[in-house]
C-alpha cells in the first residue's frame, strides 16, 4: 500500500494547517488557539471532542463498529521560545516564539488522518486521537498521562512520530527497544566568600571549585558507567563574576544528563550528589544542588515497533525502511505514554538536502511533503491494528 490516495489528495489542506500552526506558535500550555482549531475540525468531522486535558490537551474518539481494540495515536502542539529567523511567507507571528521541532506538522499529520478515517471508517474498534500539549520541557505527556488519559480513553497501544530533519526525504526509522534517552538536568549554585582579585586568601573563591566540579563530573562516565552503555553527563552553562579584578561570592553551572536505562540514571544522579557534598567539605564552600529528572527513556516495545515498521514500509517500501535504527541521545516526553502502555515511536525523514536547518534551528521550516506519508502511515496503523473481518 503506497501514500494512501485520499491523503495525497488532502496534501494541499493539510499544508494549510500546518503552515497556519507555524505562522501562531504557542509555547508549553499556552496552546490555546491551536488546540481550539485541532478541536474545531475533529467536532466538524464528526468525531467525538473532549478539550482541556493537562490545560490545553486536546483528545478525540472516534469509535467504529463493535470491535472492543483501541488504538491510540499522538502528536504533539507546541512550539520554542526562540526567534525565527528566515524570510518564508507563513514565518512565525508571535516574536521569539517558533515552531523550531515540527510539531506543526506533527499536527497536522495527525489531523489529516482522522480527516480520511473519519471519511472510510474501514475498521472496527476505537481511535484515540491524542493532541498533547507541552512536549518541549513542559512534561505534557506526564500530565495526560497522571490526569487519567488512559483511563479515560482505554487504549491497547499508542503510536507516535517524529520529523526527521538528518534523514533523507522518503526515508523512515524505526526500532524496538530504546529510541531516545532520558533527559536529566541539574542546577548548581556555588557560595564562596568574594574578595578583591588582589586578596584571594581573603576570599573562598566558587570559580574554582565550579572547575573542579566540571571535571569530576567528566569521570562519573568514564569510571562509573560500564563502557558498553551510553550516557553523557554535559556542562551546558557557567555564570560567574562581573568584575575582572574581583572574585565573586557564587558560580552558577547547570548540565544536562542523558542515559538509556534506569540503573545508569540513578547512579550518575547518587555519584553526582556525593561528589557535591565532597567538594562541600573539601572547600568549606556551601553547594545547592537542584537535580531535576525529567522524561524517561523512550523505549518501543517489539510488537508495536514490528507493527510500525510493517506499516511505514507498506507506504514507502521496504527499501527506504531503517530497521534497528541506532538511537539519539536526544529526547521526547512521549516516553512518559510508553511507561504505562505499549507502543512506539518512529521518525519519518523530511531532509531537504546537505544544508537543511536540523530541528531547534531558527530558520528550521518543515517539509511538508512528508505530510501524506505520516497521515497514511497513522491510518494504515488504524486499519491493520482494527482490521474489519470481511
Amino acid at each position: 500500500m503506497p501514500i494512501i490516495q485520499r491523503i495525497s489528495d488532502l496534501q494541499d489542506e493539510m499544508t494549510d494547517w500546518r503552515r497556519d500552526f507555524h505562522a501562531h506558535p504557542e509555547l508549553n500550555y499556552r496552546e490555546e488557539r491551536t488546540s481550539a482549531l485541532v478541536a474545531e475540525r475533529l467536532e466538524s468531522w464528526g468525531v467525538e471532542v473532549h478539550r482541556a486535558i493537562a490545560g490545553t490537551g486536546v483528545v478525540g474518539v472516534l469509535r467504529n463498529g463493535t470491535g472492543t481494540g483501541a488504538v491510540g495515536l499522538r502528536a504533539d502542539m507546541d512550539a520554542l521560545p526562540m526567534q525565527e529567523q528566515s524570510d518564508i511567507a507563513h514565518k512565525s507571528t508571535n516574536p521569539g516564539v517558533m515552531h523550531a521541532c515540527g510539531h506543526d506538522g506533527h499536527t497536522a499529520m495527525l489531523l489529516g488522518a482522522a480527516r480520511y478515517l473519519t471519511e472510510t471508517r474501514d475498521f472496527d474498534g476505537t481511535v484515540v486521537f491524542i493532541f498533547q500539549p507541552a512536549e518541549e520541557s513542559g512534561s505534557g505527556a506526564k500530565r495526560m498521562v497522571a490526569e487519567g488519559l488512559f483511563d479515560r480513553f482505554p487504549c491497547d497501544a499508542v503510536w507516535a512520530v517524529h520529523n526527521a530533519p538528518s534523514l533523507p526525504f522518503g526515508k523512515v526509522a524505526i526500532r524496538p527497544g530504546p529510541v531516545m534517552a532520558a533527559v536529566d538536568g541539574m542546577k548548581i549554585v556555588i557560595t564562596g566568600k568574594g574578595t578583591h582579585g588582589a586578596r584571594p586568601h581573603m576570599g573562598n573563591d566558587p570559580i574554582a571549585v565550579g572547575v573542579q566540579l566540571h571535571t569530576a563530573f567528566q569521570h562519573v562516565v568514564t569510571k562509573n558507567i560500564d563502557p558498553v552503555e551510553t550516557a553523557l553527563v554535559n556542562v551546558t552553562q557557567f555564570h560567574a563574576g562581573t568584575a575582572v579584578n574581583v572574585v565573586p561570592p557564587t558560580a552558577e553551572l547547570h548540565a544536562t544528563i542523558r542515559t538509556f536505562r534506569d540503573d545508569v540514571r540513578q547512579t550518575i544522579k547518587r555519584r553526582i550528589h556525593e561528589i557535591c557534598a565532597g567538594m562541600e567539605a573539601v572547600y568549606g564552600v556551601s553547594i545547592d544542588l537542584q537535580y531535576r529528572m525529567g522524561c524517561a527513556p523512550t523505549v518501543n516495545t517489539p510488537r508495536e515497533a514490528e507493527a510500525a515498521a510493517q506499516a511505514l514500509a507498506a507506504i514507502v517500501g521496504e527499501e527506504a525502511l531503517i530497521r534497528n535504527a541506532p538511537p539519539t541521545a536526544g529526547g521526547e516526553d512521549f516516553a512518559d505514554m510508553l511507561a504505562v502502555l505499549p507502543g512506539a515511536y518512529a521518525h519519518i525523514g523530511s531532509g531537504k538536502g546537505p544544508d537543511d536547518p536540523g530541528l531547534h534551528h531558527p530558520a528550521y521550516d518543515f517539509n511538508d511533503d512528508i505530510l501524506p506519508i505520516g497521515a497514511s502511515y497513522f491510518a494504515a496503523l488504524v486499519e491493520e491494528q482494527l482490521r474489519k473481518a470481511h
